[in-house]
């Protein structure tokens, strides 16, 4: 009936895509067999005039790109609004070239393709291909043995190494590859079948795309085909005037890497594209970022990276500063004295408790007293909770708590007096009590040493102090603030302590494994590798346990695959199965998927599913079917679900005395020798995982003759896509081939869907053990219960993407405002925002509060000056003029004090230069807000030129990339925590998604503002110290690279799974050599320093190539 339909309103979808398709590919071989007729020169010279004609589509838009940044450059820095203005004009300007790039693009792809198509055809039918020597062929002669220099003509061969193997160039595109490539490059998914050429098709998108000189990325699964389809593609690309590079070649952060990235046409592995745009955002100057704009993507295997993959993160982790893991080995031993004095304590009043409460007195001011004070000074006590277990006295307490939390706790004074300090282990708290002050303070020492300071008192004395000049009231203001801040630090240590001691039990809430502290699961009991107590807590528990307190890792910086490719401006990809999942690839991606026919039509015979009522008689079967086909001279592949059921057939094989290989995770190393065997005749091979090979089994003598290769499925699998795969290694290129699944009422996939139905109906029947059902309802009955499982499977992604989909837009806002920070331009207005912003939030917080004190105070922190905004203003005044007035009050003091800095750094430069000389690129200058300190690198004659200008724009970007790169580590650590607690909100009937939505915008605005605080604040109050301001510490620097040295990637991990899903280094098999690991060429030809250089430029190779080396 479908059939019926598609044929009335003109076929599939696919098929109408590629309907319209034909007309280019006829345009495509009329200028195949035009450029026949060209010299090798003149079709090499087509390059340059396709960029040529790029480059007059795109003149009228570049100009006027150019001038708007011309004149947002002339603008004077304090036209702020102005600049941002012409900037986001550029920014849509930018978005308009880029649809300018497709159109021309779609008008060159005829005469592109063919340039590919007929370079392809001269390097099959030409052993050497001479043209005119360019600087880029001359350039590739030193690192590339195909190419050599006579004179001025450039000689390319058509053999080179790939992957390690000696290839020769022998394919030219395929009418079907043309048109793959032009589904490419139109951005959607080609779904080619196993040996189409899918490396050949992606030839083509890439040579038209890397015309416009934006970047063209092609994405493979592992680092092996990076490499190896760089190395066979490369020399097509290279002839034809295009620079190739594989950035998995290159170690991460180094010129080599970025030099890559600039190639025309860039190799890679997902994950490295990932963690380089990761590392990307970590960096403190542009020069060392590696990645440029992110144009164009082809992934090869897309289904394996964009739907398998694309929730798996990439992640980058450090170690947590450690700061005040001194404070914890220095106020260890105080909290544990102070912990065996309150044990003394409790069990002297449980003793009483007990006493009492037998004696009849159990009123709360007496037994229930001695009880109340036990629970509050150990509530985990173990000879407290063996008594509160005893019947009716947990009532009794619960009666005694009441009495002492009525009147909001007017009579808990009495129940804490006697203690060293309470817990409240509901609210998880613990603070210390007068006596315990006492106790952990030691003789001789401050007595407020652990007591936060008055500081409104404090500052209103400061304020009465008419002796005191403003500055000097500023000056000794900030001192109170720092030493408030040191004793909450104190503080908070002595009480992260406490807790650790009295809350947190070994064996319990955690355990103790090779020197660390694990954190356990309360509900699984499992042990939480890798995750850490928030807020100096953990710190705590290692000082209690006395192990190492650990540099704890934290997130540095995450992102998706699939957040990670939803970047670039255009993506493709190509695939041998992907129709299974084109909602998917819709939904998230806006990728279109198009089935290409192949080249010649698949004569394999599908077979109907055969199902059986148990997996015994499925596998007899499954080893009868074998042992006919062997006999028969066919080659067989058994595709399996596990290594449990390959193991189990591999045996009831041996019993059989049937020779045959086994290709699981056991048998990697054999790989290679195993898919080489596989398609030679009476060949029986039991492949796990081996569906989506991207190697081709080759059919031996006499194999087509007898029917081709075998498929055999023990099982189907929850997933459409995994059966096509397996069914697609047998009828490639027209080869003949059969496939066959073999199914049980009892796997995994019938258990769940529609078993019942079926076992009724053989059981209707009269269907005995052993007898088989074979039917197209029952195969479609199957299919239709792996459509079920897709659907489910698409809605847990769907929702994943959903969290994912969070905090993708806040790495988006953070990333933006850390890159206006790294590149200077458009960091003022950002900066002038957040002046308003912190100025508007103290207005609003402190106006409802009615605490003009508090507000005062807040604005010296924040601002460092004293407002002229009055009691009666701040009370009754509008808050948006306020807002206004106060943001005046600041810009104009910010202004003033970084005219007064670049007053007093210009002579020491002009010093500088003039007694150290002009050689001196930059100079480090020391700034410090008096609490924390920060070297800002400047460059010494920019600093003159711009009369210190540059000196604060330094001190601006830097101090906002280091605030930045803080609190996003944080805010990932919070976003972390916050995944995990929301996953019991169902318990409250409450959707977690919807909670951690809210939760997270939370998180985020508290992180923002914090933020915007810190840097208002650090440079409100920046100056050179007095003792530094002389040439003593503003002396020469030089740019130090982000160091990367303590960052670690989740690398390993991420490259596992790829290489299960496409080729490696262990697919090829040499019959006649040893087990030698095949590898991509990593050098080029070895030149004596002295002897002449291969460019022909008549130099010694010293003198010319190898001086880069």
């Amino acid at each position: 009936m479908l059939g019926f339909l598609s044929k009335i309103f003109g076929g599939s979808k696919s098929e109408k895509d590629v309907k319209n398709i034909l007309p280019y590919v006829e345009k495509i071989n009329q200028y195949f067999q035009s450029y026949q007729s060209l010299t090798n020169d003149e079709l090499r010279h087509k390059t340059i005039e396709f960029k040529e004609r790029i480059k007059e589509h795109l003149r009228e838009i570049d100009a006027e790109i150019e001038a708007l940044n011309k004149q947002a450059e002339e603008l004077s820095f304090s036209d702020i609004t102005g600049k941002d203005e012409l900037y986001n004009k550029v920014d849509q300007l930018i978005k308009e070239r880029d649809k300018q790039i497709e159109d021309i693009l779609m008008q060159l792809l005829p005469e592109a393709f063919a340039v590919v198509k007929e370079t392809a055809r001269r390097f099959k039918e030409n052993s050497e291909i001479v043209a005119t020597a360019t600087q880029l062929d001359r350039d590739l002669s030193v690192k590339k043995d195909y190419v050599t220099i006579q004179g001025d003509k450039a000689i390319y061969k058509n053999s080179w190494t790939a992957g390690g193997n000696l290839i020769t160039w022998n394919m030219v595109h395929y009418d079907v590859q043309l048109i793959g490539g032009t589904v490419l490059h139109q951005g959607k998914i080609a779904e080619m079948a196993t040996g189409e050429g899918k490396t050949l098709v992606s030839t083509l998108p890439a040579y038209l795309n890397a015309l416009a000189g934006q970047g063209v990325h092609i994405v493979t699964v592992n680092d092996y085909l990076a490499k190896r389809d760089s190395e066979w593609n490369g020399p097509i690309f290279e002839w034809l005037g295009l620079t190739v590079d594989c950035i998995d070649k290159h170690p991460p952060n180094s010129a080599d890497r970025r030099k890559a990235y600039y190639a025309d046409i860039t190799y890679g592995t997902n994950n490295e594209f990932g963690f380089d745009y990761l590392r990307d955002n970590m960096v403190h100057s542009p020069e060392e970022m590696v990645q440029r704009k992110h144009h164009f993507a082809m992934v090869d295997e897309v289904d394996s990276v964009l739907i398998d993959d694309a929730r798996t993160p990439l992640i980058i982790s450090g170690p947590v500063p450690k700061g005040d893991e001194q404070q914890y080995h220095i106020l260890k031993d105080r909290v544990r004295d102070l912990v065996e004095k309150q044990k003394q304590v409790v069990n002297k009043f449980l003793n009483e408790a007990k006493k009492l409460y037998a004696e009849g007195e159990d009123d709360p001011r007496t037994g229930g007293l001695a009880l109340m004070r036990a629970y509050r000074g150990l509530p985990k006590h173990s000879a407290l909770i063996k008594f509160l277990s005893e019947p009716g006295i947990r009532v009794k307490l619960q009666k005694a708590e009441n009495y002492y939390l009525a009147d909001q706790q007017k009579q808990m004074h009495i129940v804490d007096e006697e203690l060293f300090f309470h817990i409240d282990e509901k609210n998880n708290q613990v603070e210390l009590t007068d006596k315990g002050l006492n106790a952990i303070t030691r003789a001789n020492e401050d007595p407020d040493f652990f007591v936060l300071p008055d500081i409104n008192m404090q500052l209103a004395e400061v304020d009465k102090d008419e002796s005191l000049s403003t500055e000097e009231k500023l000056r000794r203001k900030e001192a109170i603030l720092n030493d408030y801040t040191v004793k909450a630090d104190r503080i908070h240590t002595v009480q992260q302590l406490l807790k650790a001691y009295t809350l947190f039990d070994k064996d319990v809430e955690y355990v103790v494994m090779d020197g660390q502290v694990k954190i356990v699961d309360e509900q699984t009991g499992r042990i939480l590798d890798g995750r850490r107590y928030s807020d100096g807590l953990h710190q705590a528990i290692e000082a209690k346990e006395g192990v190492k307190i650990e540099a704890a890792t934290q997130t540095y910086a995450t992102i998706t695959l699939q957040n990670y490719f939803r970047m670039y401006h255009k993506l493709a990809g190509m695939t041998g199965t992907a129709v299974t999942e084109a909602g998917e690839f819709w939904s998230i991606y806006k990728l279109d998927v198009v089935t290409i026919p192949t080249n010649v039509p698949v004569i394999r015979k599908d077979a109907e599913d055969l199902v059986y009522k148990t997996k015994r008689e499925k596998y007899r079967a499954v080893i009868e079917e074998i042992e006919k086909l062997r006999n028969a001279g066919r080659p067989v592949l058994v595709g399996t679900t596990s290594v449990e059921v390959s193991e189990l057939l591999s045996k009831m094989l041996q019993g059989k005395k049937i020779p045959h290989n086994v290709l699981n995770a056991k048998q990697h190393a054999r790989e290679a020798q195993v898919v080489a065997e596989a398609g030679l005749a009476g060949a029986v091979t039991i492949a796990t995982n081996m569906a989506g090979r991207g190697t081709d089994i080759k059919l031996g003598p006499g194999v087509k003759e007898a029917g081709g290769l075998a498929i055999i499925g023990t099982e189907r699998h929850e997933s459409r896509r995994v059966d096509r795969q397996l069914r697609g290694r047998a009828g490639r290129q027209g080869d003949p081939g059969t496939s066959q699944f073999y199914v049980s009422l009892e796997d995994d996939l019938m258990r769940l869907f529609g078993s019942e139905r079926i076992a009724r109906i053989m059981d209707r029947f009269g269907y005995k053990e052993g007898e088989v059902i074979q039917h197209s309802m029952i195969t479609r009955s199957i299919e239709r219960a792996q459509k079920k499982v897709e659907e489910n499977n698409f809605g847990i992604r769907k929702r994943l993407l959903e969290y994912d989909d969070v905090m993708n837009k806040q790495r988006n806002v953070i990333y933006k405002k850390r890159n206006h920070a790294l590149f200077g331009e458009r960091l003022a207005l950002d900066l002038d925002n957040a002046f308003y912003i912190v100025a508007e939030g103290l207005v609003n917080s402190f106006q409802e509060a009615g605490d003009y004190e508090g507000f005062k105070m807040a604005v010296i922190v924040n601002f460092g000056i004293e407002t002229s905004i009055t009691p009666e203003e701040l009370e009754k005044g509008n808050a948006n003029e306020l807002s206004e007035k106060l943001y005046n009050e600041a810009v104009s003091n910010y202004q003033r004090k970084i005219a007064d800095i670049q007053k007093q750094a210009v002579p020491v430069f002009k010093n500088i230069r003039l007694t150290q000389g002009s050689h001196i690129e930059n100079v480090v200058v020391p700034f410090t807000d008096g609490k924390k300190g920060i070297q800002v690198l400047a460059n010494l004659n920019k600093t003159i030129e711009t009369e210190g200008r540059e000196l604060t724009n330094a001190l601006e970007r830097q101090i906002t990339l280091a605030m930045i790169d803080e609190s996003w580590k944080e805010h990932l650590r919070a976003m972390d925590d916050l995944k995990q607690s929301v996953q019991t909100a169902y318990l409250e009937q409450k959707d977690p998604l919807v909670i951690y939505k809210i939760t997270a915008f939370d998180l985020f605005k508290r992180m923002d503002s914090e933020l915007n605080k810190n840097i208002i604040s650090f440079l409100c109050h920046a100056s050179i110290p007095m003792e530094q301001q002389g040439n003593g510490q503003i002396r020469e620097g030089r740019e130090q690279k982000t160091d990367m040295s303590r960052m670690r990637a989740n690398k390993e991990e991420v490259d596992r799974r790829g290489e299960d899903y496409a080729a490696n280094e262990n697919d090829y098999y040499d019959p006649s050599g040893g087990a030698v690991k095949q590898e991509p060429v990593k050098v080029g030809p070895k030149i004596g320093r002295n002897d002449p250089c291969p460019c022909g430029s008549g130099k010694k190779y010293k003198n010319c190539h190898g001086k880069e080396s």
